[in-house]
């Protein structure tokens, strides 16, 4: 794959952020998202699970999370689309001496409210949450989640005990919710100094007691900030929402093929829109029936439909991860999702069409989207 020497970036560009066990590729189109072009891989040879875009406060920043085999994982960000990166500091995450734990893998970036433009959170295994002040470039570890009574009796999931997911109260700073594989859901109403387990109703069909407090795998939640107290969560099996901030969750798997998966994204602008990829189960995490669906609820859960079109119907054994299905913030929305098998989908009409845009890329572990909204600038690359 040969990135553009130069590519031109304007205002209202959708820029599509692949992490893949192997870099990073960015991909760019213009409102029609017709055309792509593409740029990569930037931190060859190294996984990055966690990705996002921080147009907060006029900044056009990347921020991502390398991890080197030898050096570990580090967040760096780029101001200038990827020409240049923030020096790899080889340790700027990383556990306070006195916890005795280390570092093993950074999985989310989630920047922080309008209000607080140089507030950033990120979620890393073993579980724990570390938060910048300074957007990106130093980070420490919120002490009431680190030192959680809980923590001795958490367990790891198959990747890991990792904290995956991070969602903001747009009008409640103090307010917060994580999930953690295979803690469960916590959440804080004090911006962390305390936290309690929100998962009743959420089952943990791998433990005895199938409705424990905590303990549950949960794979991703996900929620609208019209309506941020409407959650939406994937468990390992199971589809659950809640309507009072996680204090409840029920039962929303009707119409599904499969109630297993990791990846779960909202519309942009229509709180009652959720999409999923179900995996068939924890034993074979492939499609059902080989066949690549997009399931789509359009009233909160009370039922699903598939989303087929352009999408292969036979023989496709793939997987989508987690955070590896996203939208952009146009109208009607584009929906993207990158495969196990290197493949990446798009769809610009809210998931009704797609098309494979890339096809042969390193694995994909990542998939994230922003509409850019500086003026028009140019960004000039050696090939």
């Amino acid at each position: 794959m040969t990135p553009d020497s130069t590519t031109s970036i304007s205002q209202g560009d959708v820029l599509v952020l692949v992490g893949t066990t192997k870099g990073v590729f960015l991909f760019w189109s213009d409102a029609s998202r017709k055309n792509w072009r593409t740029d990569g891989p930037h931190f060859r040879g190294e996984s990055v699970y966690a990705l996002a875009f921080d147009g907060r406060g006029g900044r056009q920043r990347i921020l991502a999370a390398p991890k080197s085999n030898h050096w570990g994982s580090v967040v760096r960000f780029s101001d200038d689309f990827g020409r240049t990166w923030s020096a790899p500091d080889r340790q700027n995450v990383r556990f306070p001496a006195e916890s005795g734990l280390a570092l093993a893998q950074i999985w989310q970036i989630r920047p922080a409210s309008d209000n607080n433009p140089d507030v950033i959170y990120c979620g890393v295994e073993p579980a724990a949450l570390f938060e910048s002040r300074d957007a990106g470039e130093t980070w420490s570890a919120v002490k009431g989640l680190l030192e959680h009574e809980h923590r001795p009796q958490w367990q790891p999931g198959g990747g890991g005990l990792c904290l995956h997911t991070i969602i903001l109260d747009p009008a409640d700073t103090g307010r917060m919710l994580i999930a953690i594989s295979t803690g469960g859901v916590y959440r804080t109403e004090d911006g962390g100094k305390n936290w309690s387990a929100r998962n009743v109703g959420v089952r943990a069909e791998f433990l005895p007691d199938k409705y424990p407090k905590f303990g549950q795998c949960v794979h991703k939640v996900v929620n609208h900030p019209k309506h941020p107290e409407r959650l939406f969560l994937q468990n390992h099996w199971g589809l659950y929402r809640s309507e009072d901030w996680g204090d409840a969750w029920h039962d929303v798997a009707n119409g599904v093929p499969s109630d297993f998966g990791f990846a779960m994204q909202m519309h942009p602008s229509e709180p009652e829109t959720v999409y999923i990829i179900p995996l068939e189960s924890d034993e074979f995490r492939c499609v059902p029936e080989a066949k690549l669906r997009v399931y789509r609820t359009r009233n909160a859960g009370g039922s699903w439909e598939p989303l087929s079109s352009g999408l292969p119907q036979k023989g496709a054994f793939e997987t989508v991860l987690r955070d590896s299905l996203t939208s952009d913030s146009m109208n009607p929305a584009g929906i993207y999702f990158g495969t196990r098998n290197g493949k990446l989908f798009a769809s610009a009409d809210d998931g009704e069409s797609w098309r494979e845009i890339a096809d042969g890329l390193p694995s994909i572990v990542c998939v994230k989207a922003a509409v850019l909204g500086a003026q028009p600038t140019s960004v000039h690359r050696q090939s």
